[in-house]
C-alpha cells in the first residue's frame, strides 16, 4: 500500500532543509579555506615592519617628552603630548601584532632586511610609490631616526632654539615614518597592516605640513 501523500511532505522538506544547510556549510568552507589571511612568518615584511616601526615610534616618543620639558610654548607643548600618546599607541597595536601571530618580538635578522626585499604587491593608479626600500642595507639605522648626538644636542637647548631643533628633528622622523610605510605596502596584502600603515602616510604627511608652518614661524 503507498505511502499517503500527505505524511510524505514533511519528509521530502526535511530532506531539502538538509541540503540546503549542507551546502552553505560547505560554500561557506570553502569561502573560509581559500578568503582566510594567512598568518605572517617571523621574515616576513609584516613582522619586520612591526619591529622596526616600534623602534621608529618608542624614538617620536622620546624626542617628544624632551622638547616637552624644555619650553613653555602650548603650541610645542600640544603636539608633543599629541606625537607621544599616538605613537605610544601605535607602538603596542604593533606589539600586539605580534604576540597574536605568535612571532618573538625580537628579530633573528638585522633591522630593515625586509626594506632591501623586492616589492610584491603592484602598483595601481594613484596609488602611493610603493618602491620605498630598496636603497636601505640591512642593519642600517632606519630612515629619519634622530643620532645619539642629536638627542644630546635637543637635550642641551631650551626655549625657542629647542622647538626649532624638535621640528627639525621630528620631520625627518616622520618622513622616515612615510618611507616606511610605504615600503610596507609595496610588500604586504595583509588588510590590517595595510589600514595601519594608509594611516601612518596619512597623519604624519599631515603633521609634517604642520611642523613645517611651525618651523618657518620660529626662522
Amino acid at each position: 500500500m503507498g505511502r499517503a501523500p500527505g505524511r510524505a511532505w514533511p519528509l521530502v522538506l526535511a530532506g531539502l532543509v538538509v541540503l540546503v544547510v549542507t551546502g552553505v556549510l560547505a560554500f561557506s568552507a570553502g569561502r573560509l579555506s581559500v578568503g582566510a589571511p594567512s598568518t605572517p612568518g617571523t621574515t616576513s615584511a609584516e613582522a619586520g615592519f612591526a619591529r622596526d616601526m616600534q623602534e621608529h615610534h618608542q624614538q617620536g616618543v622620546e624626542l617628544a617628552l624632551i622638547v616637552r620639558d624644555l619650553t613653555d610654548d602650548p603650541e610645542t607643548r600640544l603636539l608633543a603630548y599629541d606625537i607621544a600618546t599616538t605613537q605610544g599607541q601605535q607602538s603596542g597595536q604593533l606589539y600586539g601584532w605580534l604576540t597574536g601571530w605568535g612571532l618573538p618580538q625580537a628579530a633573528a635578522e638585522p633591522s630593515m632586511t625586509w626594506m632591501t626585499r623586492p616589492a610584491t604587491v603592484g602598483t595601481a593608479a594613484g596609488s602611493h610609490d610603493h618602491g620605498a626600500g630598496g636603497d636601505h642595507r640591512p642593519g642600517e639605522p632606519m630612515p629619519g631616526l634622530a643620532t645619539p648626538e642629536q638627542i644630546a644636542q635637543l637635550r642641551a637647548t631650551s626655549g625657542v632654539e629647542a622647538e626649532r631643533m624638535f621640528l627639525t628633528l621630528m620631520i625627518a622622523h616622520h618622513r622616515g615614518a612615510v618611507e616606511m610605510a610605504d615600503a610596507v605596502l609595496a610588500r604586504s596584502e595583509n588588510r590590517t597592516v595595510r589600514t595601519f600603515a594608509d594611516g601612518v602616510i596619512a597623519s604624519q604627511n599631515s603633521e609634517i605640513q604642520l611642523m613645517e608652518s611651525m618651523l618657518a614661524a620660529r626662522s
